[in-house]
């Protein structure tokens, strides 16, 4: 079972958890991208991976939220190959592959430019699938 998790609690009712337990900047920072995550592909499905850490997918991995003491850090698995006219990636960006956004207390991620990177993210998996699949 992918979504399976400890105690067994679904995925999202464990980011709800980390949302909560966070109880400060970091915790809203985490719900106000997880919110425009489904916005921007209202089918992503929520796992809990790696040590504890919140992963959304849809066609495979779309980005990661970590949380940090002074950070929350949306790890984007392709993030190279999107496009970033807004530049909202500021780290990992020396990797072929990742990308990520690192937001810090007081840091405001456009919300539109970020719904278009998960956009973007979802098209960039569907056409990988498109392709293995012929």
């Amino acid at each position: 079972m992918p979504n399976a998790a400890p105690n067994d609690k679904s995925a999202s009712e464990l980011i709800d958890q980390r949302i909560t337990e966070l109880g400060d900047w970091r915790g809203e920072a985490l719900a106000r991208m997880r919110q425009l995550i489904h916005e921007a592909a209202p089918d992503v499905v929520e796992t809990w991976k790696w040590m504890a850490t919140p992963v959304w997918e849809h066609g495979g991995i779309l980005c990661t939220g970590e949380t940090y003491k002074a950070k929350v850090k949306l790890t984007f698995a392709k993030g190279a190959s999107l496009p970033d006219p807004a530049r909202l990636f500021n780290s990992s960006l020396d990797g072929n592959v990742r990308r990520a956004i690192d937001i810090e207390v007081g840091n405001e991620v456009d919300a539109e430019a970020f719904k278009a990177l998960i956009r973007a993210a979802v098209a960039l998996n569907a056409a990988g699938k498109a392709k293995r699949a012929k």
